[in-house]
């Protein structure tokens, strides 16, 4: 017997209710079969101007609806609020949680039978599929695809990593402010997010890696024909979903978390993964914890070389032979056979994809870049829910370290003091920024990896220890401790740091100590205030009232789990 599709609660009554359902609907000038009982179509669209990453997601969706209608559908495109990393204050972290609401709540209270998630930029990624994945209908994801290769002087350049180095240029009096003008256009030079394996690539190995894309779709640039069609051929596929009943769920398995572990690992993925992976897996009701990303993920090889951890970008990645080729390399550590958005598993799905076109892009399991590459999991009395690091973007000499704490109590407070020529700092210490993870910034943003001071810069140095309760930008580098848990806000060991403190650094022993005593410490906390609430009300305040800590992937705590995709009462 055929399955009733949940749209045939809208569209197929006999009813009031079915006259307003259908007749409204016309206005758009849809003809009466289009209510005839086909498969409806919602394409979730984070298209925004103010989401530059995303601003040809429009034109996707075009494709996306001729695929949907070849295939037999009804395709409806619907907007939800598009969160641009570049522009959104203070961090569009604060809003992924309130994103993913407004993707689940648009998804479960419309006719829709199946979804189609169009992403880009960092947090359009996560906050779609979380939403998707409270709802639990079939799903697939079309990533809005990279910017072409950054082209200045000859070289080519990186967003987001290059904006870190034209900035210690310009410090240094080796870029000029005109110069920079110039090398910021020549970076941003079509349409597409980040071409490094910043976190936007990051979140679109991770779709594919987890199964919720055709297969190659990471890599495309977004300026390619070739992406065009994968969002076309993603429109008919998602019908043939409907009908074989292949909702998210049945994809999101504890395995595929696994796989997409290893492949993150292996591409040299964003630390932001861990965040993002983590609540999409409470979402869908998947056990993951913290020491999953280091078990799992620590001992696998770099296999791509790709900026910040190498040297080329997304569009070289894609021309030699993509997210395919990494999957073939690894297919001895990967589960091969769970099922995808296309039915079958990674095994089949590749198939005749798995040439490498350039060794110099992507390397081969038993010849990697980097021996072990995986982001990397520490623990002591400065962290003692944990902390994260990525190793293929930090400095092997400073991996073991011990120095003096130079102390920022605040964003501002680093922003005023780090280039006064009088900071009592030297490449030896150990910067600390506190009071910006999930409740108190809010929002956890990507400061992370603080600029070294102006003064260092000169002598040369370009690398030092840093640790926060932050994030970090994919596209950063250097030896950063970052998503310290529990944050300083919530009175976390972070928070008792003092200038002049030593922290030892051992991520081989996986370690992150205070060389302060627990007596010490205990007055210290006896005389630590909590700060003041970020906002008294709106979403910001809820936010904080109910933002899970980072290891637990910094979601609300009454988002967790799902709702599924049933809704009992009608709105007339």
């Amino acid at each position: 017997m055929k399955k009733k599709l949940r749209s045939h609660d809208w569209f197929g009554r006999k009813d009031k209710d079915g006259i307003i359902y259908r007749s409204w609907m016309k206005n758009q000038g849809m003809p009466p079969d289009l209510f005839d009982g086909r498969p409806v179509i919602g394409i979730c669209n984070t298209w925004s101007e103010l989401t530059p990453c995303n601003a040809h997601l429009r034109d996707l969706a075009e494709m996306v609806k001729r695929g949907v209608y070849e295939a037999g559908g009804f395709p409806v495109e619907f907007p939800i609020m598009s969160l641009g990393e570049t522009l959104l204050k203070p961090t569009a972290m604060l809003f992924r949680n309130l994103a993913s609401m407004d993707a689940e709540e648009s998804i479960r209270g419309n006719p829709i039978d199946g979804v189609v998630l169009l992403t880009g930029c960092d947090k359009t990624t996560p906050s779609t599929v979380m939403g998707a994945s409270s709802v639990n209908l079939p799903t697939i994801v079309v990533p809005g695809g990279p910017m072409l290769n950054g082209k200045y002087k000859g070289t080519d350049i990186g967003s987001g990593t290059h904006v870190w180095k034209f900035d210690e240029d310009m410090k240094t009096g080796k870029m000029t402010q005109e110069e920079c003008t110039i090398a910021e256009s020549c970076m941003s030079r079509s349409v597409g997010h980040c071409m490094t394996m910043g976190t936007a690539s990051t979140m679109a190995c991770m779709v594919e890696s987890l199964g919720l894309t055709l297969p190659g779709a990471a890599a495309i640039p977004a300026a390619d024909s070739r992406k065009k069609v994968m969002a076309q051929l993603s429109g008919r596929r998602i019908v043939e979903m409907v009908k074989e009943d292949l909702t998210i769920s049945k994809i999101l398995t504890r395995e595929a978390f696994e796989n997409a572990i290893k492949v993150n690992a292996a591409v040299g993925g964003s630390s932001n993964f861990i965040i993002h992976l983590t609540a999409i897996a409470g979402r869908i009701g998947v056990e993951l914890n913290l020491e999953d990303f280091d078990t799992l993920g620590s001992k696998i090889p770099l296999l791509l070389n790709l900026m910040p951890s190498g040297k080329y970008l997304m569009e070289d990645f894609y021309y030699a032979g993509g997210l395919p080729v990494i999957l073939n390399e690894l297919k001895d550590h990967l589960h091969k056979n769970v099922i995808t958005v296309t039915g079958k598993g990674h095994e089949a799905n590749i198939k005749g994809l798995t040439e490498c076109y350039n060794e110099n892009v992507i390397a081969t399991y038993d010849k990697p870049l980097i021996a072990e590459a995986g982001c990397v999991v520490l623990k002591g009395n400065l962290a003692t829910n944990g902390a994260v690091m990525k190793p293929s973007a930090a400095t092997p000499a400073l991996m073991k370290h011990k120095g003096r704490a130079v102390v920022f109590e605040s964003i501002e407070d680093y922003h005023k003091r780090i280039d006064d020529p009088d900071l009592d700092i030297d490449e030896t210490c150990v910067m600390v920024l506190k009071y910006v993870g999930p409740v108190g910034y809010p929002g956890m943003p990507e400061v992370g990896n603080m600029a070294l001071p102006k003064k260092l810069l000169q002598k040369g140095i370009t690398d030092m220890v840093r640790i926060s309760d932050g994030r970090m930008s994919g596209t950063a580098y250097g030896t950063v401790v970052l998503h310290v848990s529990p944050e300083s806000a919530i009175g976390g060991t972070l928070a008792l740091v003092k200038n002049g403190d030593i922290i030892e650094l051992d991520v081989s022993a996986r370690k992150i100590n205070l060389a302060v005593t627990d007596e010490e410490l205990e007055k210290r906390r006896a005389a630590w205030a909590a700060p003041k609430p970020a906002a008294e009300r709106g979403y910001v305040n809820l936010y904080v009232k109910h933002v899970m800590q980072a290891d637990k992937g910094a979601d609300l705590d009454f988002l967790q789990g799902n709702s599924g995709s049933e809704v009992t009462r009608d709105s007339h």
